[in-house]
């Protein structure tokens, strides 16, 4: 289509040519110019010709006149992104207080100027002079807004001064903010204790691909764990928890962080239901520590129900610590303390420490068995040190090695069970 359009331009310009040359040659025309007493006279086709000629005359010494400008503003131009090139150079090398003249010079240069002050911004941050790095990004405020603001986020965010930064970023000449402001903006936003609002710009972030997956993903788990503790009632707690991806809901700060807000709004029930589907998705000693340190619930049953969890996990893993204690403290919890005792003298032979000991402390003193009670607070002190612990008054050798015994022995399905 365009090959058609450009043969019918240049077919309709050659018939215009043809009639002008056949109207000049019918009719030359005369023309007469009278200047300074002189009368020129001349053919229309004369006059044309010596008016295209007198304008080639302007254009060529216009030309010769303006090229040593010309030349001058090449030169300049050559010098700026060669003193730009050096500087940042420089600045990769480390060498800031060399880049930092080069590029003040190269700034000069309209063409550089808002690399050249950004770099020369960077360099200054880096040997520790902020006041010095305001000054060199001050000129973008007119010409780069966007840019300007990201420069004074990440300046104010080096001082420690979140506030400023996000404020920075909000305002509406630098909208709409480019990938690194985006990803700064979050950064500031849980910085600020506002990682719910950060979560919300992941979306954008993996949109924008400012980061490579794994970090985000990272981000992703990080922010999500920091919003359900920032979560302010039961209501913002619930939207968050239901927000998440699924791998996410068996993640084991994610659950955690969950399951502490919600025992401490009182979701005792969901606190637990949380931490049951995690593990049976994927074990983690964390989480099983922090089951045993939820809230006793008033409802008989529903103690006993965390009590079968626990045992059915125990079956696949008897040489869990955190578990071992957390069953003692639901056993001590339903007033079994002789039960009690035994899973924590086994938590302790699998290196459980200080922890077991504490809750051998407690229930020694529960107990009114004072000597062995104040014998197990030292041993939980001693081992908060890293000190060795000394052995409980009253075991025998044959209570000693149960409590060592670990898995050494499975059932026709493979599956762990405990000697004796």
């Amino acid at each position: 289509m365009n090959l058609f359009r450009n043969l019918l331009f240049w077919i309709a310009l050659a018939l215009l040519g043809a009639l002008v040359a056949q109207v000049l040659v019918q009719d030359q025309g005369y023309v007469l110019v009278r200047y300074g007493g002189y009368d020129y006279e001349m053919t229309l086709v004369g006059a044309l010709l010596g008016g295209l000629a007198a304008a080639f005359v302007l254009w060529l010494a216009w030309k010769l006149l303006s090229l040593p400008f010309v030349a001058f503003r090449r030169h300049r131009k050559k010098q700026a992104r060669a003193r730009l090139t050096e500087g940042l150079l420089a600045v990769e090398q480390g060498h800031w207080a060399r880049a930092e003249k080069s590029l003040v010079q190269a700034a000069q240069s309209d063409d550089v100027a808002a690399i050249a002050q950004l770099a020369a911004s960077r360099a200054a941050r880096e040997r520790g002079d902020l006041a010095q790095a305001r000054q060199y990004i001050e000129p973008l405020a007119a010409g780069h807004p966007a840019t300007h603001a990201v420069a004074v986020a990440e300046l104010a965010r080096a001082e420690g001064r979140h506030a400023d930064a996000l404020a920075a970023l909000d305002q509406p000449a630098a909208q709409p903010l480019a990938p690194r402001g985006l990803l700064l903006r979050a950064e500031t936003l849980a910085a600020l204790g506002r990682a719910g609002e950060a979560y919300g710009l992941l979306g954008a972030l993996r949109q924008q691909q400012v980061l490579a997956p794994e970090r985000l993903t990272a981000l992703e788990a990080q922010w999500a764990e920091a919003g359900l503790r920032e979560a302010a009632d039961a209501n913002v707690l619930a939207d968050r928890w239901e927000a998440l991806p699924k791998p996410l809901k068996s993640d084991a700060g994610a659950v955690a962080a969950y399951a502490e807000r919600a025992a401490a709004l009182r979701w005792d029930d969901a606190a637990a239901k949380s931490i049951e589907s995690a593990l049976d998705a994927r074990w983690d000693e964390s989480l099983a520590a922090l089951y045993g340190r939820l809230p006793v619930p008033q409802d008989r049953s529903r103690l006993d129900a965390r009590r079968a969890n626990a045992e059915r996990w125990l079956q696949a893993r008897p040489a869990s610590p955190a578990l071992l204690v957390a069953l003692a403290r639901i056993a001590m919890a339903q007033g079994q303390w002789a039960q009690a005792e035994g899973y924590l003298h086994r938590a302790v032979a699998q290196g459980a420490g200080s922890e077991a000991w504490e809750e051998l402390g407690h229930g020694f003193a529960t107990a009114g068995d004072e000597a062995r009670a104040r014998q197990s607070y030292v041993n939980a002190l001693r081992a908060t040190r890293g000190e060795t612990v000394n052995e409980l008054p009253g075991r025998d050798l044959r209570q000693k090695i149960s409590d060592q015994a670990a898995v050494e022995e499975r059932d026709e399905h493979g599956v762990p069970r405990l000697r004796g």
